[in-house]
């Protein structure tokens, strides 16, 4: 096992590996909840409970262990949080419509994705794109893709309530008008059930968080579960319902359960657009700075091998996930709680992921997590998310703007490829206006890339339109 997974050469041992693969599994285990909740949107979806748990726990498990044996890489994988809201939203808002966008039209996109990211890898164009778009932009999705978060949490748990009284429209362009009718967005009843253990749940990870707890939001979970089961709010018959089991039915798993006929729907390309552009760079920013901490980069030129090939496992992790029947599954930013504990090689990454396969027998108890404890995680997942806007200079109005319209699109319009759409057609407007005063002394480079998205994004909002 030394010599396999190197333990000696990176200063580490079995004791410390195991450890810090088992915190990282801690702090990422709420997706095992949070995914089902969120694909199926409570209910709302018919892709099945159950069916996505298994999922979730499969793909995590699978490629995490891979990550371990073929990159020994510190790494964990699993369906991320973000795009499964975005592959809800997208299936909820269509469903009234004339076209309506199926689940099953969502795990084709997720898959198509997968290949193109397959694709991008080998040929090292996926490199060359985030060496294009600039950090600015980087930073302002992943705030984004936070509040896109933190207001799918809030929705679900009755904290907010979004919309109109029932029956009524407010006028187009008629601010004044808006004010006779209820308001918008407006906060919920705090004598609701659901209410009061979304705020329990707040405090339970708020605090285990401010204590430093490793898996915070995990035990928040549980314990907003336990006081749930107190307050005599948790459905027992929930168990049963989503057919959920001790052993493992692998065959309520929506294997290969693709719409191929999908693929001409004509809101597919901007779906599988968003899925690959959020990707690139959650993708990056997760294995880039999990390989800094874990000392892996002190090599500039070995660390940047291992990066290309931890990129590739993660790339056919996409592809994998949507057989298996869940959103993107990619590299876990939670990794850094197991690197943290001393986890330096893939052995850390095998033990998650075994801890990811052990799961696979508690599905009954997951089941009876009421959707208040998970919409309090999610608000959280929201918070960590959001520490990335420190990152961008708000003085600069360059960089300002589009990183503004970047984040605000997102969550207002309920759509994350409005957001980086936004970001995009402003950042190289306003680059290429400062290029042209500043002259040779500019600072703002625009790649040629991003003209060919700037391109792309025009196009898609000219044909396609903003959905």
């Amino acid at each position: 096992m030394d010599r396999f997974f190197k333990l000696k050469q990176n200063g580490t041992n079995v004791r410390t590996e195991v450890m810090a693969g088992i915190t990282t599994f801690m702090a990422m285990a709420y997706i095992l909840t949070v995914n089902p909740n969120t694909l199926t949107a409570f209910g709302q979806i018919e892709m099945g409970w159950y069916s996505v748990f298994l999922a979730t726990a499969l793909s995590a498990a699978i490629f995490t262990i891979a990550m371990g044996l073929f990159i020994n890489f510190p790494v964990a994988l699993a369906p991320g949080m973000g795009l499964n809201a975005y592959f809800a939203s997208v299936v909820l808002s269509s469903a009234a419509t004339d076209k309506p966008f199926t689940w099953e039209m969502g795990l084709t996109a997720v898959f198509i994705s997968g290949l193109i990211f397959i694709l991008l890898t080998l040929t090292k164009v996926r490199q060359m794109l985030l060496d294009a778009i600039p950090d600015s932009l980087k930073h302002a999705i992943t705030v984004g893709i936070g509040l896109f978060i933190t207001i799918i949490g809030l929705k679900n748990s009755g904290l907010m309530s979004i919309g109109v009284e029932a029956g009524q429209d407010i006028p187009a362009n008629t601010f004044t008008s808006m004010l006779s009718y209820e308001t918008v967005i407006s906060l919920g009843s705090f004598q609701d059930t659901t209410v009061q253990l979304t705020l329990i749940g707040l405090v339970l990870i708020g605090i285990l968080m401010v204590l430093n707890v490793r898996g915070a939001i995990l035990f928040g979970i549980l314990g907003t579960t336990v006081v749930a089961m107190l307050m005599g709010a948790v459905d027992f018959n929930s168990v049963s319902a989503s057919e959920a089991k001790w052993i493992p039915d692998f065959s309520q798993i929506n294997f290969m359960s693709f719409d191929w006929d999908g693929v001409l729907h004509t809101g597919i390309i901007s779906v599988v657009a968003t899925f690959t552009f959020v990707e690139l760079f959650d993708t990056f920013g997760t294995l880039v700075g999990t390989a800094n901490r874990a000392g892996i980069m002190k090599d500039p030129v070995e660390g940047k091998k291992r990066v290309g090939k931890a990129m590739l496992v993660d790339a056919v992790a996409v592809t994998g996930g949507a057989m298996l029947g869940t959103s993107t599954t990619t590299a876990y930013v939670e990794s850094a709680a197991g690197v943290a504990e001393g986890g330096r090689t893939g052995l850390t990454a095998v033990t998650t992921g075994v801890c990811f396969l052990l799961a696979l027998f508690l599905a009954p108890i997951a089941a009876l997590i009421p959707g208040s404890a998970t919409a309090a995680a999610l608000i959280i997942v929201g918070v960590l998310m959001i520490q990335s806007i420190k990152e961008i200079d708000f003085q600069d109005m360059v960089v300002a703007i589009p990183a503004f319209l970047t984040i605000v699109m997102m969550p207002f319009s309920y759509n994350i490829a409005n957001g980086i759409s936004m970001g995009i057609i402003f950042y190289v407007i306003l680059a290429t206006v400062a290029n042209l005063r500043g002259g040779k002394n500019s600072k703002y480079e625009v790649h040629w890339l991003m003209w060919v998205l700037f391109v792309l994004v025009i196009l898609r909002y000219v044909f396609v339109g903003g959905h």
